[in-house]
């Protein structure tokens, strides 16, 4: 019988908390220490609205129902098959650490606990942080550190890209598909499929004379094919916007995600499509996170919280701008425009203004979605009441949150987790539209 590995011990540090308050129940058998830094920067955490401040207080909820004094020396267990948990309390930084970084802050008491640790324990002590900088230090110093993987997908290479390119069709059953003017057994079809299919997924269905869309519907029997119909004035360019316009018009797919890179008409196409299907929903929000450029908070701005904002939420009355041109000033559809927007059935804001708000037949687009934790996406989507569509848009290789990339982001992980699911639809827009320019700056820089 082989010889079981003792079980490892994990520091945690506070951006793991914050981003998961229930990441102390996600170690199995292993042992957990929380330095008593990381308990004072909870604190000043704990009061909010945002899922940092839901994480902190649930966190601190869950620490404070384990009582005892073990908790601060031998450890408490977290129940059967569970390692322990325990605070460490540190008086002053390690001498190491104290020569290695002159300041004496939190990430350094941190380092310095988790050096105490190792000093003490035959085990393995690993560092967890999601702070690429403090994972540097601690292995300057000799501590093993690594970023928290629970909620990581395991590959941004073999990511669902929503669909699949199928050739070597006869011509004669190519140019049948094309005629029929509805649907066909999805079964005579995919049995040149290379790849695994789910439902809502696209084809292109081609050969070396002709080519033709199709979707598989939510039953995985039927494909049908797709035509490129314009969406409220934009029509699509290519065979992926084309894909995105159906499922993001679809008001039987409740959820969509759009993922690609700048330029590439995400943004766009999503509120084409939700004017496209106003009649269906009672209002269409859009919003963002909040997520500055070099991390730079919102009140280095100046100005009130309305003009602080404004840089953030520019972008998306832009491309709104752009539908709207697409129609002379007195035609009917770009006079509608400013009406629903006067009469509020419009809505620009930010994502912190949206919490809270009942989210009944509304056709709701977060934009920048890749810059939310995958806890911040579970409660979007929870709370989303019926006759709502909600669609996440997002580049997942281009993160601004100090904290995720592009395995960790929320984004990327609802597309891991939801694949295969009927109520949803996901497609990867893959050429830049914006301009030959801007494709190939994307590209090249």
């Amino acid at each position: 019988m082989a010889k079981r590995n003792p079980p490892k011990i994990y520091i945690l540090d506070t951006n793991v908390i914050l981003h998961d308050g229930t990441c102390i129940h996600q170690f199995q058998e292993n042992d957990i220490v929380i330095p008593i830094t990381v308990i004072e920067e909870i604190d000043h955490f704990k009061r909010g609205g945002q899922v940092i401040n839901l994480n902190a207080r649930e966190f601190a909820r869950t620490l404070d129902s384990i009582t005892g004094t073990a908790l601060f020396n031998g450890g408490v267990t977290l129940g059967k098959g569970k390692g322990k948990v325990r605070v460490l309390i540190t008086k002053e930084l390690n001498k190491v650490v104290k020569e290695a970084f002159k300041e004496d802050n939190p990430d350094h008491r941190i380092l310095s606990a988790a050096i105490d640790i190792q000093s003490k324990e035959k085990r393995n002590v690993i560092l967890v942080t999601k702070d690429v900088n403090l994972r540097m230090k601690a292995k300057a110093i000799g501590i093993f550190a690594e970023d928290y993987r629970t909620d990581r997908v395991s590959s941004i290479e073999e990511i669902y890209s929503g669909k699949e390119i199928i050739e070597g069709f006869d011509d004669a059953l190519l140019q049948q598909i094309y005629l029929m003017p509805f649907e066909i057994p999805a079964k005579k079809v995919l049995k040149l499929s290379k790849e695994e299919t789910h439902p809502n997924k696209y084809f292109i269905l081609r050969n070396s004379e002709r080519s033709v869309l199709s979707w598989l519907d939510s039953t995985n029997e039927k494909l049908h094919r797709i035509d490129k119909n314009p969406v409220y004035g934009i029509k699509p360019r290519n065979a992926e916007q084309t894909f995105a316009c159906h499922a993001l018009s679809n008001v039987n797919i409740p959820l969509v995600t759009i993922t690609g890179k700048a330029g590439t008409g995400k943004t766009l196409l999503a509120l084409a499509s939700a004017l496209n299907v106003k009649r269906e929903y009672r209002q269409i929000y859009i919003s963002r996170p909040v997520v500055p450029l070099s991390n730079k908070d919102i009140g280095f701005l100046p100005g009130d919280v309305e003009s602080k904002l404004e840089p953030y939420m520019q972008p998306l009355w832009d491309n709104i701008k752009v539908i709207q041109d697409q129609y002379p000033e007195n035609d009917k559809n770009h006079m509608q425009i400013s009406t629903m927007i006067k009469d509020q059935k419009i809505v620009v804001e930010p994502l912190t203004y949206i919490r809270g708000r009942s989210l009944q037949r509304i056709f709701f687009i977060v934009d920048e979605s890749q810059n939310l934790t995958p806890h911040e996406i579970k409660t979007i989507i929870t709370r989303v009441g019926e006759g709502t569509k909600l669609v996440f848009t997002g580049d997942i290789s281009q993160i601004d949150h100090p904290y995720l990339d592009s395995q960790s982001n929320g984004l990327s992980y609802l597309i891991e987790h939801f694949k295969g699911q009927k109520l949803y639809a996901h497609i990867n827009l893959e050429k830049g539209e914006r301009s030959e320019l801007a494709e190939l700056a994307s590209n090249l820089l």
